[in-house]
């Protein structure tokens, strides 16, 4: 029996060690799994704040290889004369970018960069210089359209390589003038539109009685809104001619429109072409003026038409004028100009649009005198350039301090809206200094060449200049 009862406690004691046992043994798979579970949510946490910084890297990297590629796009700051006289027009470029009229759009423009890393790379560094040059890039005169306008003066000497430029026994004088919304502007006290008719009236009103004119004009039906597209872009009228001048006649007809609508300036050229075409070369000069202040808005190919019209049998002399034109107009009209061998200029009054039709008005006394004589040659007259350098080294010599100046502006404003810092911004105005020193060497270039031209090398000079100038900025 008491051997019994000590089995039984044995047994007792047994069972409660068991239990205790497997209590521990509970707790412990229990504690272990917690604290399993407890490593494996600090690994999922610690995971998922690691994605979160890889995704936020991914993004930021993102956004600055976008703005890397918004950058590729602007083109590189010229390192030689070509790339000065060819280089696209910026958007401030006649303006002071400290002037409270642009100064809010200054600052929307410089924003759309973020800030220069401390350790930018010289490539980094060139793309932000890059974008600054180009908000204020000027257009520097081209010595091409100098040597153009000398070759127009030395008009009527047999001599000339170019046999549109000899007298002939008639003389037809066609102005194509834009009369799209935008003419409407104002340049002054009065509009584009009322200069350009004064200058017109005035030009004309001065001819040769022998002489045949025309004028046609463009864009003068309808408004600038969608719905009249069609209308306006049909709009092409030659309101007068080709006939002789009688100023009350012309009058009228200058009268009878304001500026309206769009441009479709290659299908007025298309139609100056076709009026032309009973105008051969053999027995006719054919003179052409296009006066616009803005881009083809009628999906024609002005220039494509501009070459064609030059090599028709009529080859007039195309002389375009950008009026107070923006920098996509200026960049068409100068291309219309170059692939009809014609004469391009911009002019920003009414003062320098009369000056480039007295160069006409001279040509076109000398052609009476010729008449009148009875001459089959005559002498060259040759132009008295001394001033027309002096213009074009002057004209260079202002926009160069203009665009240093807006340099400087905008280099302090990146500096202060901590697009740059201080030692990035000096690297910026060294960049700056670079580019005067270019532009100073090409002003003095373009100086002597113009300088070493005469009449019996005009030919060989303009393709000299050709080569030395006429090249695209690289971007």
């Amino acid at each position: 029996m008491r051997y019994i009862k000590v089995l039984s406690m044995i047994f007792v004691t047994v069972f409660l060690l068991l239990g205790c046992t497997d209590e521990s043994a509970t707790e412990d798979n229990s504690e272990a799994k917690s604290e399993n579970e407890t490593a494996e949510n600090e690994g999922a946490s610690s995971e998922n704040v690691k994605s979160d910084e890889d995704e936020r890297d991914q993004e930021q990297e993102s956004q600055g290889n976008t703005e890397l590629e918004f950058l590729d796009d602007i083109p590189s700051v010229p390192e030689d004369a070509g790339g000065l006289i060819n280089q696209k027009q910026g958007e401030y470029a006649d303006i002071d970018v400290r002037d409270d009229s642009v100064a809010e759009d200054v600052l929307e423009d410089i924003r759309k960069l973020s800030a220069l890393p401390e350790t930018a790379s010289e490539e980094e560094l060139n793309k932000y210089f890059n974008y600054l040059y180009s908000l204020v890039a000027v257009d520097f005169p081209d010595p091409q359209d100098t040597v153009n306008k000398w070759e127009f003066g030395s008009f009527g000497d047999p001599d000339l390589p170019d046999s549109r430029y000899h007298f002939k026994e008639n003389f037809n004088v066609e102005v194509i003038l834009d009369a799209s919304g935008s003419m409407a502007n104002y340049a002054g006290d009065q509009t584009r539109m009322q200069l350009a008719k004064e200058s017109i009236n005035s030009f004309l009103d001065n001819l040769p009685e022998e002489a045949n004119v025309s004028l046609r004009i463009y864009g003068h039906k309808g408004t600038s809104e969608n719905s009249d597209k069609e209308l306006s872009c049909g709009s092409i009228e030659q309101i007068y001619g080709f006939d002789s001048y009688d100023e009350s006649s012309f009058t009228d007809a200058l009268n009878k429109f304001e500026p309206s609508g769009w441009t479709p300036l290659a299908d007025a050229l298309k139609q100056s072409e076709e009026a032309l075409k009973d105008f051969d070369t053999e027995n006719n000069t054919n003179l052409i003026y296009v006066v616009s202040d803005g881009i083809e808005t009628c999906d024609g190919d002005p220039v494509q038409v501009a070459e064609s019209l030059s090599s028709s049998n009529a080859q007039p002399i195309i002389n375009i004028i950008g009026f107070q034109a923006d920098a996509d107009a200026q960049e068409q009209l100068q291309d219309m100009a170059d692939v009809a061998d014609g004469i391009y200029a911009m002019v920003n009054n009414q003062e320098e649009l009369e000056e480039e039709f007295d160069r006409a008005e001279e040509v076109l006394e000398a052609w009476e005198e010729w008449k009148e004589d009875a001459l089959k040659d005559v002498d060259s007259a040759r132009v008295d350039n001394h001033f027309d350098i002096m213009e074009v080294t002057n004209s260079w010599f202002k926009s160069e301090l203009h665009l240093k100046n807006n340099l400087t502006r905008l280099i302090r404003i990146f500096e202060d809206e901590g697009i740059v810092n201080g030692d990035q911004a000096d690297e910026f105005r060294s960049k700056r200094d670079d580019v005067e020193n270019l532009i100073d060497n090409t002003e003095a270039e373009i100086e002597e060449n113009l300088k070493d031209i005469s009449t019996e090398t005009l030919e060989e000079m303009k393709n000299t200049i050709n080569e030395r100038y006429d090249q695209q900025t690289e971007e």
